[in-house]
């Protein structure tokens, strides 16, 4: 059974471990997404300290990590297209599978595992991004009932942003 749950401190290092397993999985697809430098323990910590790193756990085993923003994402103000959801959404940044756990349709259950909090919360709207070359992402968010709704400027480059209404 999968469950979603607050990160904690003590979770630092696997989740760390397993942004590491993200960040080479990237590379073996043939793109860099995500840098030496970002993701990494501090941006967990950070994600931790405000409530915003989450871990998917398999029977108690952590699966994955990711960070869901309520907050939204200022990002997200100027997008060249057009949003098809209002405000406010939850954002999801830095999904990351445990290697073991890839291939098993775990993207599927963490959208809807974040779903089921967003509308717990009242939330309505999800909205993510993701880079261009990253097909493999593009296509889990679209099996999921995601639109692609334009382009984002975010961290230093342009990603394809997606939205989904609950």
């Amino acid at each position: 059974m999968y469950t979603l749950e607050l990160a904690r401190e003590a979770d630092v290092p696997r989740c760390g471990e397993i942004l590491d397993e993200g960040r080479a999985f990237q590379r073996a697809q043939g793109f860099v997404q995500w840098t030496e430098d970002y993701p990494n323990t501090d941006t967990i910590r950070a994600d931790i300290r405000n409530r915003k790193g989450y871990t998917i756990r398999a029977d108690g085993v952590i699966a994955a990590y990711l960070c869901v923003d309520f907050d939204g994402e200022p990002a997200y103000a100027e997008i060249q297209g057009a949003w098809q959801t209002e405000p406010p959404y939850a954002v999801i940044h830095r999904m990351a599978f445990a290697g073991a756990f890839r291939g098993q349709g775990l993207a599927e259950t963490a959208f809807r595992l974040v779903e089921d909090l967003c509308r717990e919360r009242g939330v309505r709207s999800l909205r993510v991004d993701t880079g261009f070359p990253n097909r493999r992402m593009q296509h889990v968010l679209e099996k999921s009932g995601f639109t692609h709704r334009g382009t984002i400027f975010y961290q230093g480059g342009e990603r394809m942003a997606y939205d989904k209404s609950l």
